[in-house]
């Protein structure tokens, strides 16, 4: 059996080139990319739950007559659900449309083109999959591209694309603009908090921020695979995420869970199966998350099926 040098990862197929391949056919796919453990679980669905999940408005946390009572509804969100999503929040839909047109362009290209910037042993950066340990593994529909962003000079240009030619200032204005929000959530958590700011703020002044860029070919057996769909556990039972078109998700995390001595709380989630939409019109999806922007841990990790980790921000446009 092979198994992957510590700090490594073992490589694995190209999930577009076996999309390809098993979508023209009705053989099954590969069992390592069978998810089946999360079918005796009950997962709450209803949207009207689903949109439940606290919705943070970012002008109304701006605003002299609307900020303390949003800001309230901000620290509720930490203290109840640990996850939250965010609107209005001032990136320019210019960048965002740039983001994910340039990183599609990526994933269009051929596999050995792709492959020029594939992770090396030892680092977590450029193309291929995060943790790959064993080759018994279960494995994600989904194939995954990984930077860090800052500070700007930690930054490995070798694993920084050179096309489409746009991709380098387009990767660069959006993990410009995610930091802005994520400084502007902070002061407003030290508000709701009763903490000292700048103390409290310094903890997080020029920590490591990186970004998983996921891309989910179809899948003719979409509900046999794990991808796009997301999950948090609340109250012991797990519920599906209602992503808001071109609204950020904010995941809390362990760290702080740990800085606010257990008031906001990190909660268990996970990805999930496609959603069967993909087996019926073969849709092709693009989930981006800027990690490790709200902590200060310094290495990039996956996400597991199941996990509580140290504090994300996910834009998943539809």
């Amino acid at each position: 059996m092979t198994h992957a040098e510590a700090g490594g990862s073992l490589p694995v197929p190209n999930v577009q080139a076996l999309a390809q391949t098993y979508n023209r056919s009705d053989e099954q796919i590969p069992e390592r990319y069978i998810r089946v453990e999360e079918a005796t679980e009950e997962v709450i669905v209803d949207h009207g739950i689903s949109s439940a999940i606290p919705i943070i408005d970012v002008s109304k946390l701006l605003d002299l007559h609307s900020s303390k009572e949003e800001c309230a509804k901000l620290g509720s969100a930490c203290r109840q659900w640990g996850f939250f999503q965010v609107i209005n929040h001032g990136v320019p839909n210019e960048v965002i449309s740039n983001f994910r047109n340039d990183i599609t362009e990526f994933f269009k290209q051929p596999l050995e083109s792709k492959k020029v910037y594939s992770m090396i042993p030892g680092n977590l950066q450029g193309y291929g999959q995060h943790f790959v340990v064993s080759e018994n593994q279960k494995l994600d529909w989904g194939d995954l591209f990984s930077l860090v962003l800052r500070p700007i000079d930690s930054r490995d240009m070798r694993f920084w694309p050179s096309h489409p030619p746009s991709f380098r200032n387009s990767i660069d204005r959006y993990s410009s603009e995610a930091a802005k929000l994520v400084s502007c959530l902070l002061k407003f958590l030290v508000i709701d908090m009763g903490v000292e700011p700048e103390s409290f703020l310094e903890i997080f002044r020029g920590q490591p921020q990186s970004m998983r860029m996921t891309y989910y070919p179809p899948c003719r057996q979409a509900d046999k695979v794990v991808g796009l769909g997301l999950q948090i556990r609340k109250d012991g039972k797990w519920i599906a995420i209602n992503a808001l078109d071109g609204a950020f998700i904010v995941n809390i995390g362990d760290t702080l869970e740990i800085l606010s001595n257990g008031r906001y709380k990190s909660i268990e989630h996970r990805k999930t199966r496609l959603p069967t939409a993909f087996n019926a019109v073969g849709r092709n999806s693009l989930r981006s998350g800027c990690d490790r922007i709200l902590c200060t841990a310094s290495a990039a990790q996956s996400l597991p099926l199941n996990t509580k980790n140290s504090g994300s921000l996910v834009f998943v446009p539809n």
